[in-house]
Formats: structure tokens, C-alpha cells, sequence
């Protein structure tokens, strides 16, 4: 198993550490890689904070197995866990084929997507990646185990959404979508306020596949939560124009643009993240239906600018991410309302519907709204405030994302997560001598 030792951080690049990086071939390796000691599975680093991280440990890393996948006439499709979302459409599309559930990146690994059981902009349709998953396998310092939600739930819970804490997975096999066409046909709104935003969700998401709103942090009075609603669906081969119906289902994502190796701190402030907000709000149109959207243009729109996340300078950022039940909207509104008043400048805010729930004893969704920031390291009040948002999250019923956390404290987790005696005795099965760990798992006392 070739290693190396390297500093790695999340993905909003703060709490840098040194660790020991294995590259393990199931396939191919004899030996366990949690013999080398203390270890967590690592993707390609896209949590945001310090989930796929030890320092002074192991992190272990899986080769992009896309050459070895496969997939039935039904869309059965098994594949090695360290391949990417961005493998798998980049052979699958132009084969008819989609990903059941895919997070605003395609560089997430298989495993990484079952480890924080992400979800899109479909999950009140679809669900979360892992109920897409047919099987697992999984290799935890006890041994290794094939694991299915109907023969094994309690492992196949744990795991999904369990941040990597069970074990290693290092293959699945997922239920791909079928579709027709590497088109989007979208309907875009430009809504004024949030009240406005919150009815037309409510009334009318049920009929798009997937649907996810902007929304302006930074206005106030009422002009609070305005916002650009996005929804649509696959597009069909009938919509298609004459041009694109020649090859309805070519498939090719640009990264068009690079972030530079170095930026000014303080580049997103509140002047700018304004700016952009005004310029974003009104070049949406009123109301534009049935436009056709490339599926990276839809999904993955940030990926067209490589290391994007570098835009926020050497001190990094971080994601806030929390669900509120439904008919929590005026807590909803409460939050905003204080980030607003803040100045805190969000420049990415996205608010979606989620749908039902699942059983992962870690996995984030429930049923109501989720919102999600990305805020610039800075601020001296920023830890206060969001102390602050965290104690209103948790008085409504809500959580936040492990995947997204740098900064929660363990108690406030304990009762936002009130399973993770769960998840403890399971993982002691699995790993009785506590070899898997991360500097997530350490902050929060998660097991």
C-alpha cells in the first residue's frame, strides 16, 4: 500500500493537519489498512470541515474504479466506492443513464456519498443517496461484511450517514435513473420575499423532480427572502430541438475557469457578496419556463471553476447547513432575520424542501427546509452568531451537517443526534479496539 505523508484540510480549508496517506486497492491488497493505526476513510476532500481527516493518523483513499464498474439492462450499476460521481456520468450518460441522487459537486466519491448519505435538490422525491443503494461491502477492523438494508439494517444505518465511523466501504451497487436526454428542462421564478417563496414551495415543488432557491442573505424589511426559485426535470427526447436531438445524450462538462493559486483575504465581503447579489436577483427572469439546461449547467454549476473554494483566501470558510422541521417557518424567518441584521456575507445561501426520512442513526434530513451558507472565515462575531443559530436550530426540533461542521460543540450535537448510543454499540462490533476515528468523530464525542 503506497503512502505518503501530507497537511490536508476539508474542503473550506481551515484546521489544517498532518497525516499519513494510504492508497488501498481492495483488489489487489492483502493486508488491512487499519493495521498501520488510527484511521477514516478520505474521498476527495469534499466535507467542508473535519470529517475525513486525523491528525497524526491514517487516511485511507480508494482508487477510481471506473473501469471495472458495471451495469445491468435495469440500471443496476456495482462499482468501486472511490469512484467518482464524475467517473460514473462521464461513461454512463451518454448510456442513458443518471445518478439517483448527486450533491451540488460530482467530485464526491461513492463511498464518501453513503458515508454522509447526501442528498439533492430531488430529495423530496427521491430520498438521499443511500435509499438508492441496493448494497455494500464494508471493511471494518473486525472483518468484512457484504451488507444490505434488508438482511443487515442495523450496519447498512450506521454506515449510511455515519461519516465513515463504521468502516471502510470499499464497493456498492446503486439504482441508476434511466433518462433520455443529457438535457434539463427547468422552470426559473425570481421571487420577492420569503413568504411568497415558502407558499410557492409548498404549493407546487410536489410537481417538479427537483427544486432548490437562492436566496438574498443580506435584504431586509420586505424585501427579506428574496429569492430565484429553480426547478425542473429530465428532459425528454421531444423537447429537444433539432440541433440537440442529433446527440440528445452527448455529455461533456468544461471546467471553463480556475481559481488563482493565491487571492486577498477579504475578497467575498459584505460590499461584494451585495453586489453580486443585486446583479444575481435581477438577471433572473420573472417567470421562464421549459428552458433546456445542460445537466452539469444544472447541477453542478460551481464545478465549472476549479478549486473554487479558494476564492475565500488563506483563511478559509465555512459551510452552515441546519433542517427545520415543517411548520417551523418562523424560526426559519427568525434566522434570517438575524443574519441579515449580522451582516454576515453568505456568498452561496440555497434553500430546499427535504422530504421523508430515513433510519440512519447520523443521517441529516427530515422532513421540512433545509438552508445552507457558505461564510467567509473573519468576522469576530461569527462564532457568537452561530452559537446563537445552533441553540434556535435545536429549539425547533432541527440539526445541522456533519459533512458541513468545523465548529459545533459536543453536547449541542449529542441532543440534535439523540441516537448516537446507537451508533456506538454497533461500531463497537465492528471496531472493538477503536481504530476508526476522525477529528470530527474527536470534537464532537460522536462514539
Amino acid at each position: 500500500m503506497p503512502h505518503n505523508k501530507e497537511m490536508i484540510t476539508g474542503w473550506g480549508r481551515t484546521q489544517p493537519v498532518a497525516a499519513k496517506i494510504i492508497s488501498y486497492d481492495p483488489t489487489s491488497d492483502g493486508t488491512s489498512p487499519f493495521l498501520q493505526g488510527p484511521a477514516i476513510a478520505r474521498g476527495l476532500g469534499r466535507s467542508y470541515g473535519d470529517a475525513a481527516q486525523l491528525g497524526g493518523g491514517v487516511a485511507i483513499t480508494l482508487p477510481d474504479a471506473i473501469n471495472s464498474a458495471s451495469i445491468d439492462e435495469s440500471g443496476h450499476l456495482s462499482v468501486g466506492a472511490g469512484t467518482s460521481i464524475d467517473s460514473i456520468l462521464a461513461r454512463y450518460v451518454p448510456q442513458g443513464f443518471f445518478v439517483p441522487v448527486t450533491p451540488g459537486t460530482r467530485y464526491v466519491t461513492i463511498g464518501g456519498a453513503i458515508a454522509a448519505d447526501v442528498h439533492g435538490k430531488n430529495h423530496h422525491v427521491d430520498g438521499t443517496f443511500a435509499a438508492n443503494v441496493e448494497n455494500f461491502e464494508l471493511l471494518a477492523p473486525a472483518g468484512a461484511y457484504h451488507v444490505n438494508p434488508l438482511e443487515s439494517p442495523e450496519i447498512f444505518w450506521a454506515t449510511a450517514g455515519g461519516m465513515g465511523l463504521t468502516g471502510l466501504i470499499t464497493s456498492a451497487t446503486i439504482k441508476m435513473l434511466p433518462i433520455e436526454t443529457s438535457y434539463m428542462s427547468v422552470e426559473t421564478r425570481r421571487i420577492g420575499d420569503l413568504d411568497e417563496l415558502l407558499a410557492t414551495m409548498i404549493g407546487s415543488d410536489q410537481n417538479f423532480r427537483y427544486s432548490v432557491a437562492w436566496i438574498d442573505c443580506l435584504a431586509k424589511g420586505g424585501r427579506m427572502g428574496r429569492s430565484v426559485l429553480t426547478r425542473g426535470e429530465h428532459a425528454t427526447l421531444g423537447s429537444l430541438d433539432a440541433r440537440r436531438a442529433r446527440d440528445p445524450l452527448a455529455y461533456k462538462p468544461r471546467v471553463r475557469l480556475s481559481a488563482p493559486r493565491w487571492v486577498p483575504n477579504g475578497v467575498l465581503n459584505l460590499a461584494s457578496v451585495a453586489a453580486f447579489n443585486e446583479m444575481w436577483f435581477r438577471k433572473a427572469p420573472r417567470h421562464r419556463q421549459d428552458e433546456l439546461i445542460s445537466l452539469s449547467g444544472f447541477f453542478h454549476p460551481l464545478d465549472g471553476v476549479r478549486d473554487w473554494n479558494r476564492i475565500y483566501g488563506s483563511t478559509g470558510f465555512l459551510q452552515y447547513q441546519f433542517v427545520l422541521p415543517d411548520g417551523k417557518e418562523e424560526q426559519l424567518r427568525r434566522i434570517l432575520e438575524r443574519i441579515s441584521a449580522a451582516k454576515v456575507a453568505s456568498f452561496l445561501a440555497v434553500l430546499k424542501r427535504f422530504g421523508a426520512a430515513n433510519p440512519g442513526i447520523l443521517s441529516f434530513p427530515r422532513p421540512g427546509w433545509t438552508l445552507a451558507l457558505d461564510i467567509p472565515i473573519g468576522a469576530s462575531h461569527l462564532g457568537l452568531l452561530l452559537d446563537e443559530l445552533d441553540q434556535e436550530v435545536l429549539s425547533a426540533g432541527g440539526r445541522i451537517y456533519l459533512a458541513k461542521d468545523s465548529r459545533c460543540d459536543a453536547e449541542t450535537i449529542a441532543a440534535m443526534y439523540p441516537r448516537l448510543g446507537e451508533l456506538a454499540k454497533i461500531k463497537e462490533g465492528l471496531d472493538p479496539q477503536g481504530i476508526i476515528k476522525s477529528d470530527l468523530s474527536r470534537r464532537l464525542r460522536l462514539v
